[in-house]
């Protein structure tokens, strides 16, 4: 079994780390990628191949771990190209699933949507669409935890989509808060108070939630774009729109961090005056 990876971020490398314990072999390209994806292939000691076509044609199942931006791009560049199966692991909405997919010539493509914490590897729950999902659900014969939920592209991606309405539309409220409460000197009793309604784990994973939503506050951004597009068709996605305008402007000040912050007040202080 041959698993190939279109980007290769914190979640290429956590699912090919898990898999390659399972005897999968697993490739990827990094040509025209960032340094940080060469190197995140390098520490994994995955295969290199030396194009994307070439990764295409050699993988069994081909998973698109790119920015919500590049999903089409990268689907134009390789479609004609795929052998195996096309998996669709960005968060796109159900016209972008559809879109990339007029560019998978051979048709075995599916939807899928990670539904957790990636840092949970091969058991993070994942589900899948699509005419090609039953043969992306083969991977849980090495390890995965994958659920198909239906035959048709569109589904988990429309799920996906609300899923983000929601955990990001938090993750921004909670971080406008908590600024908030630092600039008070106040953010330890918020924390105390709010544990009190929301569970002993809420101050552990909310920390979490801070740190990468400024780390990762351009991937979100343009989630959000997504979400907002899919919502409209449906309502007018207020909410929505407010937090994809916050990304974006956390995303404008992504340069302040060279790496993730260790602790979410080192965080605000290199934000301090230099955010809203």
């Amino acid at each position: 079994m041959k698993v190939g990876f279109l980007g290769f971020g914190e979640v290429a490398s956590t699912i090919s780390r898990g898999l390659l314990t399972e005897g999968v072999e697993i490739l990827t390209c990094v040509k025209a990628r960032s340094q940080r994806s060469a190197d995140m292939a390098k520490s994994v000691d995955v295969e290199l191949c030396e194009t994307f076509s070439q990764l295409a044609e050699s993988s069994d199942i081909l998973l698109s771990t790119v920015v919500p931006a590049e999903a089409v791009n990268i689907a134009r560049e390789v479609g004609r190209n795929v052998k195996g199966v096309y998996v669709d692991l960005n968060n796109v909405s159900p016209a972008t699933i559809n879109e990339a997919s007029n560019h998978i010539t051979n048709g075995k493509i599916t939807d899928a949507a990670i539904m957790g914490s990636i840092k949970s590897g091969l058991k993070t729950p994942i589900i899948a669409s699509g005419p090609s999902a039953e043969t992306f659900a083969g991977l849980n014969n090495y390890g995965m935890n994958i659920e198909v939920i239906g035959p048709e592209l569109g589904q988990v991606s429309g799920l996906k989509m609300l899923r983000s309405a929601y955990t990001k539309g938090v993750s921004a409220l909670l971080f406008e808060s908590f600024y908030a409460a630092y600039q008070m000197g106040m953010d330890e009793v918020l924390w105390r108070y709010l544990a009190q309604t929301e569970g002993p784990n809420f101050k552990e994973s909310s920390i979490s939630r801070l740190k990468s939503s400024a780390v990762h506050a351009r991937r979100r951004a343009q989630e959000m774009d997504e979400v907002s597009e899919f919502l409209s068709e449906y309502e007018d996605p207020m909410v929505a729109n407010a937090a994809a305008e916050f990304f974006h402007l956390l995303s404008n000040k992504r340069g302040l961090m060279s790496e993730k912050p260790t602790d979410y007040r080192d965080l605000f202080r290199k934000l301090e005056n230099n955010l809203f």
